[in-house]
């Protein structure tokens, strides 16, 4: 057999060997994404504690400074530990303080707005009955969906809820508390340790960059990796404190215009605005349908005034100078972000996906400008 026919021989077996690896691998598919969903499990806890880590990053950095410019000799020598220890115990402290003092509110406000909700039910029932012929509702045939919804019997459909593969399935998931205790621990000792020993993980993870790519793709990954960190954590923290205020500011609002559930609702306005544009339209429609039936139209009206005002100010005073210009994203941009982070990630991917589509920008834009030095 002659280097010609011993090369095509070569070739078709190849061929056969990489069609039948492509046929198992589309064959056992489902058993790789188990495989894959397992092993995201397992090292969850791991991967929850770099998130803590990383936010906790920051604060431990600034109490860290000042422990090294301290006078005394004992606060500079264990300022790492020390540091950390303050930032969990701050940590803890605001947790000890939502549990305590928000959380009772709260939980007031939502189980009294349970309680409610028949009462409120039948009102809007009511209110559909009586209304015009010519009216918006008859129009879009709201009563016809209401009468279906009444069709349903709930005592049967409770029923059914309540049988033993359910309640399997429920005492699974109060075995399963245990697994999220024990992930909690794991998180929260392995996050301490990422804080403590951040220096020796980043020279590593630098070391190991530079050993395996050359000079000038290490320099790329730096670069990218400082940007990268700059957007996520600007655009995360900056959204978290913008939400905290934007909630106290609308529940003290509420508070003193008399809003039943005003602090509920404020909180709910403060959370939804972490997502952009979306999050407090969604936010602020729900307070005003609550308040609709706990306080009247003129007063959702009014509601609905300063809320908007209130998210004016925030969004071009108070926004600003937490976030400041650091993204720089078009609003088309930010409006895709969120639409694709949405539909395939949830209510995550609608907060996560600004800053990923940030990076993608930063990407897009170095390809760009270096084709256009090659072309030069």
């Amino acid at each position: 057999m002659n280097s010609k026919e011993w090369k095509k021989w070569l070739f078709w077996f190849s061929f056969a060997v990489a069609t039948i690896i492509v046929y198992k691998t589309v064959d056992s598919m489902s058993a790789i994404f188990s495989w894959v969903g397992n092993f995201f499990n397992l090292i969850m806890p791991f991967l929850m504690a770099l998130l803590v880590a990383y936010i906790l990053y920051i604060p431990s950095k600034g109490i860290e400074k000042g422990f090294k410019e301290s006078k005394f000799k004992l606060l500079k020598k264990h300022a790492r530990g020390l540091s950390v220890l303050s930032t969990y115990l701050i940590s803890i402290l605001i947790i000890f303080i939502i549990i305590n003092f928000v959380i009772p509110t709260l939980s007031k406000s939502i189980s009294d707005l349970a309680g409610n909700l028949p009462s409120y039910y039948e009102d809007a029932i009511n209110f559909i009955n009586d209304a015009d012929q010519d009216s918006l509702i008859v129009k879009l045939n709201i009563k016809q969906y209401i009468d279906k919804l009444q069709e349903i019997n709930i005592g049967e459909q409770i029923v059914n809820l309540v049988n033993i593969d359910n309640i399997n399935y429920i005492v699974g998931g109060l075995l399963g508390a245990t697994n999220v205790i024990f992930d909690l621990f794991v998180t929260v000792v392995v996050s301490v340790y990422m804080l403590l020993e951040r220096n020796d993980i980043k020279s590593f993870l630098q070391n190991l960059s530079g050993a395996m790519f050359s000079k000038k793709t290490n320099e790329a990954i730096s670069r990218y990796y400082r940007k990268t960190n700059s957007i996520f954590f600007s655009f995360i923290s900056g959204q978290l404190i913008d939400a905290i205020v934007v909630g106290i500011i609308t529940s003290i609002a509420m508070s003193i215009m008399k809003v039943k559930y005003g602090v509920l609702l404020g909180f709910l306005i403060g959370l939804f605005n972490m997502i952009p544009y979306f999050g407090a339209i969604i936010a602020v429609g729900i307070a005003i349908i609550v308040t609709i039936f706990t306080g009247g139209i003129a007063q959702a009206i009014w509601l609905a005034i300063v809320v908007i005002a209130l998210q004016q100010i925030d969004a071009n005073i108070i926004n600003p100078k937490i976030l400041g210009n650091s993204l720089n994203l078009s609003p088309i941009l930010v409006i895709f972000a969120v639409t694709i982070g949405g539909t395939y990630f949830g209510v995550l991917g609608m907060f996560l996906g600004v800053p990923v589509i940030a990076f993608l920008k930063l990407v897009v834009e170095d390809f760009i400008l270096i084709k256009s030095k090659k072309q030069e």
